[in-house]
């Protein structure tokens, strides 16, 4: 006999729907999987097996079992093929009625060899497809109910064991369903454990950072050690403003493809903070592999990307990081398919001004020649910090701010900040239509657009430019922050002021180079 069931595959962060054929016949005894199966797919024979006998069912040794994962040319990995495969043998051996079956019914899960049904990762994007495809009824795991829960309209069946399915269809036991409600509008107000209030002084550090915050704009910031540049980086996620619906949802999704999400762990409501080893690999970091997979700018999708002791990252490493910084997602060819990951991050870079970390402190003597100094700036290239908006230098914290005890107003800094920040990043939305969101992502014809220069302003810019020796990538980024301080103040047009905050953040690290 022939059945016929559905699951689904995951390709990059996107699913695409798996028809699970299952054919069980009189002849020399069998069992084969077609259908491009990884190892993992091959092994569940085993498990299937095993879990049938266990659940007191009759597993049909004496037949040939033919089971076909379709589409033939994409390849299938990983366990969640265990459940559908041992549904789909009980169906075409009679085991369960199939009159009493869904016409289109989705199965997902992994089995034990007892027959209990297990987590299984990537179940988000999966779902997303099967409501696209007008499939309603989804059998899942029940530790992966929250994550289901996240796609509206579903008729959720959550499993613990393969025996209840049967006895459910077969009208001995009914299984409790329940219609799955989607994000709904009351997203958590994220909390985060580091935020400005706690840092004590650099309230110069903290403008540079709002400025980075409310316009998407990436930074590095260059002091000796034990000057916070640590905890500043970990304090950014606090002031900027709370991801929306259509930002959560993105996020969740890149982490349930990626694995990443928990057993019963819902939304992903707070801004990602990836802060990943010097020691990483280029495909770690942007993403790849055998079967793609998203690195970590992708997984910093929406929130901040830090890189800490920048330098001593490998120069291919920091390199990858070029044309995401331009383009906002990233690129992976393989023979059969283009993956596209999205990208969009704030890329905070902290490191030491030279080898000890002491070069132009005033406190503590620098012990590096000026050869060793000149080489350690150059292991970042030029295109590289072209494309960061504000070079900032953070010094060491005075002892007279480090000893003093925060007042009512420090303690209300992050969630002004946040409100402020919240503020320009909405002016940023009215102005650009849902064409962009941040003024990071300005092209050319948009800067020229929005942020026009009277004849003082554009004698000031080029002075600065040709003084400096900027490039003309510089140009743009200087803009580009000009008009979000100007966003920040509430100001319709940039004023001379703005500008030329704007040119000391750019010419900060110039200067020391």
């Amino acid at each position: 006999m022939f059945s016929k069931i559905y699951s689904a595959a995951d390709i990059g962060l996107e699913a695409i729907l798996v028809e699970v054929e299952a054919n069980v016949v009189k002849a020399f005894p069998r069992f084969n999987i077609v259908g491009l199966a990884d190892k993992a797919v091959q092994e569940s024979k085993e498990r299937v097996e095993a879990a049938i006998k266990n659940s007191s069912l009759e597993f049909p040794s004496r037949r040939r079992i033919t089971i076909n994962l379709a589409p033939a040319d994409i390849k299938k990995e990983g366990p969640i093929y265990d459940l559908p495969i041992a549904v789909g043998i009980l169906l075409a051996s009679g085991q369960i009625q199939n009159n009493l079956f869904p016409k289109k019914a989705f199965f997902v899960g992994e089995l034990s060899l007892k027959g209990e049904v297990r987590y299984v990762k990537g179940l988000l994007p999966m779902l997303i497809t099967a409501k696209e495809e007008g499939i309603k009824d989804i059998f899942l795991p029940k530790d992966n109910i929250e994550e289901a829960n996240l796609v509206s309209g579903l008729n959720l069946w959550p499993l613990e064991n393969l025996k209840e399915i049967v006895a459910h269809f077969n009208g001995k036991k009914e299984l409790r369903s329940f219609e799955s409600k989607g994000l709904g509008a009351n997203i958590p107000q994220p909390r985060y454990e580091f935020d400005f209030s706690s840092i004590k002084g650099q309230n110069y550090a903290k403008r540079a950072l709002e400025i980075a915050a409310a316009g998407g704009h990436n930074v590095i910031m260059i002091g000796p050690p034990g000057s916070g540049k640590t905890f500043l980086a970990r304090a950014l996620p606090s002031i900027l403003p709370p991801m929306n619906e259509e930002e959560v949802l993105e996020v969740t999704k890149i982490y349930s493809a990626a694995g990443f999400l928990r057993p019963n762990q819902g939304l992903i409501y707070q801004r990602p903070f990836r802060s990943p080893h010097y020691t990483i690999s280029d495909i770690a970091l942007v993403g790849g592999g055998q079967i793609p997979r998203p690195g970590e700018i992708t997984l910093a999708h929406r929130g901040v990307l830090f890189l800490d002791e920048v330098s001593q990252f490998s120069r291919n490493v920091l390199e990858s990081l070029r044309q995401p910084l331009e383009d906002g997602v990233i690129s992976v060819a393989r023979a059969r398919a283009r993956y596209i990951f999205p990208a969009r991050f704030i890329l905070i870079m902290a490191e030491n001004p030279c080898p000890c970390g002491y070069y132009g402190d005033p406190e503590k003597e620098c012990r590096c020649t000026a050869s060793q100094i000149l080489n350690y700036k150059k292991r970042l290239s030029g295109p590289l910090l072209d494309r960061i908006d504000i070079h900032l230098d953070v010094p060491r914290v005075k002892i007279e701010d480090l000893i003093k005890k925060p007042s009512e107003e420090d303690l209300k800094t992050t969630e002004e900040i946040r409100k402020r920040v919240k503020k320009a990043r909405e002016i940023a939305r009215e102005r650009y239509q849902g064409e962009i969101f941040t003024n990071s992502e300005m092209s050319a014809k948009l800067i020229e657009k929005y942020c026009p220069l009277d004849e003082e302003k554009e004698t000031l810019l080029k002075r600065s430019l040709k003084e400096y020796s900027l490039s003309a990538r510089s140009y743009s980024r200087i803009l580009k922050v000009a008009r979000t301080i100007a966003d920040l103040a509430g100001e319709e047009e940039i004023t001379t002021a703005d500008l030329a905050e704007a040119i000391q953040y750019r010419v900060k690290l110039e200067e020391e180079i």
